[in-house]
């Protein structure tokens, strides 16, 4: 059944039901949202990553499902954060954590609070960005929501007010290409903008009681809303390399693992029957960093859930069940099954395994046992070769992203825990990745997070270059950033869509060249492409090219790309490196 015509409060049920369908119409229009997306490049993704952060917010809400509006806002505001991707999505993120903000510690809502809960999340979501840019989702948003404020004051049935909120919005939307240039020259509204609209549009169904929608919402089962665009698996993690084992496991030896057993297990809290003292969340996670690493400490009302490597586990329940009973108990030898893997190895490649027992193989939780560094680094890669390239310089952790598969940031936030370090540099080495590192420091607590804004690859590798282990973090990141302006790079990819830039017609399936994230070229043959580019990329006279190659660059295309740069740039020294970076055959940084 849907919902009542008049509604002059909503809870914490309705705003489940509201999420779930504009969750359900985003996903139905996500192909829409990203043939929108041609600035800066034709690339098409804005709706994947809106897609992607906003059923992250749902699946985290329909756990934690609540009559409560304030409980039910805030867990969805935790689910969008985590799984935020892109700008778009961090925006979104930070939209909805304000309107969190707003109604924390209330059980239902009226329109008036409801539209000011619309606002506190613009102004989080402008405070959020460093250089908040009009005719985008915030332009959209923020006269959505002044309007809802207005409006409010006389309309107290929220399901108009909702419609008359999407209808502010529309028009918002449509006048994005007045703000922004490059919409108007290709005839498109923001692709964030219209994302957003469409979340609205299915608050507003929800309200309004579209049977159709309300069917599709009317369930606990989020599965059935996440359609074919699924979160992509193991983004943090790294494939392994040429000529080393297809396990990255086998790359340890099983001796160096030090705390022997995973430990996983719940407290059934029973304050006043428990004869210990009563559970304090710090005080627990601190004992138990004494007896081992990895440690995962979740409560949620009257249940801790524990995850933590230890080499005695019994030691760890015993200290557990002075707060309650433990139930759900799972404890895995992590010896065994590394030996395992080892076996596993061995016998596909039919030959005995260099397990590298000279690695020492730590975990960042271990307290106690191992000593922290004073500085680690995790970068954002995409492609095999660059990812080696980042470790032979140091970097303790490697994530794949790039363009079409942004890491979220719980992502970039786990593979930060991962690193040892007192202080963590984290290289996005993309302009849409920069936004979901900045909200890293917001998830850790127990270590210093430093994001340097690099926004390509080249970037990320001459700020690893510049770091000095006897500068202070201060210094550190100032010469990393100044280093990084020094450096101009391009890139060479495949346009997706018609469309017209900056006075330059492209094709669909034509090679474009980008300079700094701008396009300077675009040709049917790539390496005329690459030519444009480089006329471009050298104009001021640089003495080094560094040239990554992809994944499907071919053998003759690099030959006659060396032999072009020989003949075109003879004074510079050319660099060739084999990248394996997916959708750019090429790219180039000089200094």
């Amino acid at each position: 059944m849907g919902l009542s015509k008049r509604l002059n409060q909503i809870d914490g049920n309705i705003f489940f039901h509201m999420v779930a369908s504009g969750a359900q119409h985003l996903k139905t229009n996500v192909e829409k949202v990203n043939a929108l997306n041609v600035f800066p490049v034709p690339d098409g993704d804005t709706g994947t990553n809106m897609n992607l952060t906003i059923m992250s917010g749902v699946e985290e809400l329909n756990r934690r499902r609540s009559g409560h509006i304030g409980s039910s806002a805030e867990a969805f505001a935790k689910g969008l954060l985590m799984g935020a991707r892109g700008n778009s999505g961090v925006i979104l993120s930070q939209l909805f954590r304000g309107f969190a903000k707003a109604v924390q510690g209330k059980h239902e809502i009226d329109s008036q609070q409801f539209a000011a809960a619309l606002q506190m999340g613009v102004d989080m979501a402008y405070k959020a960005h460093a250089r908040p840019v009009e005719g985008t989702i915030l332009t959209v948003s923020r006269e959505a929501a002044k309007h809802a404020g207005t409006v409010s004051r006389r309309v107290h049935d929220v399901p108009q007010l909702m419609k008359e909120t999407v209808r502010k919005g529309y028009e918002a939307l449509a006048r994005t290409p007045d703000y922004l240039p490059v919409l108007k020259q290709v005839g498109v509204v923001d692709a964030g903008g219209q994302g957003l609209m469409f979340i609205y549009e299915g608050f507003m169904a929800a309200l309004d009681g579209d049977p159709e929608l309300w069917a599709a919402t009317d369930t606990a089962d989020t599965g059935r809303l996440s359609g074919s665009v699924a979160p992509a698996a193991a983004v943090g993690s790294s494939s392994p390399l040429p000529g080393h084992p297809r396990r990255v496991q086998a790359m340890l030896a099983t001796a160096d693992i030090e705390m022997g057993y995973c430990t996983e297990f719940m407290i059934q809290l029973a304050p006043g029957k428990s004869k210990g003292p009563a559970f304090d969340e710090e005080r627990l996670r601190a004992q138990l960093l004494e007896h081992g690493d990895s440690l995962l400490v979740v409560a949620d009302d009257d249940l801790v859930k524990i995850h933590i490597h230890a080499e005695y586990p019994g030691n760890v329940m015993n200290l557990a069940m002075q707060y309650g009973e433990l139930t759900r108990i799972k404890i895995e030898n992590m010896r065994e099954q590394h030996t395992h893997i080892l076996r596993e190895e061995a016998q596909e490649h039919d030959a005995e395994i260099d397990v590298a027992p000279e690695v020492t193989f730590v975990h960042a939780g271990l307290s106690g046992q191992a000593t922290r560094k004073p500085f680690g680094f995790v970068a954002v890669s995409a492609g095999q070769g660059i990812s080696e390239m980042f470790r032979s310089l140091g970097v303790d952790e490697v994530m794949l992203g790039g363009q079409t598969m942004n890491p979220s940031t719980e992502d970039i936030a786990g593979a930060v825990g991962r690193v040892a370090a007192d202080t963590v540099f984290v290289l996005p080495n993309n302009s849409n990745i920069v936004m979901a590192a900045g909200q890293v420091k917001d998830v850790i607590s127990d270590k210093t997070v430093i994001v340097i804004p690099s926004k390509s690859i080249p970037q990320g590798i001459a700020a690893v270059l510049r770091f000095q282990e006897q500068s202070s973090s201060e210094t550190n990141a100032e010469q990393m950033q100044q280093a990084m302006s020094r450096v101009r790079s391009g890139q060479v990819t495949t346009a997706v869509r018609d469309t017209q830039l900056d006075g330059i017609e492209i094709k669909q399936g034509d090679y474009i060249g980008l300079l700094d994230g701008r396009i300077v070229a675009a040709h049917p043959d790539l390496l005329e492409t690459c030519g444009l580019l480089l006329e471009e990329l050298m104009a001021d006279g640089a003495e080094v090219i560094d040239v990554y190659t992809g994944e499907d660059a071919r053998e003759d295309h690099n030959d006659r790309l060396a032999e072009l740069i020989g003949e075109r740039f003879p004074d510079a020294e050319l660099q060739l490196h084999e990248g394996g970076q997916p959708l750019y055959p090429y790219i180039f940084s000089a200094e």
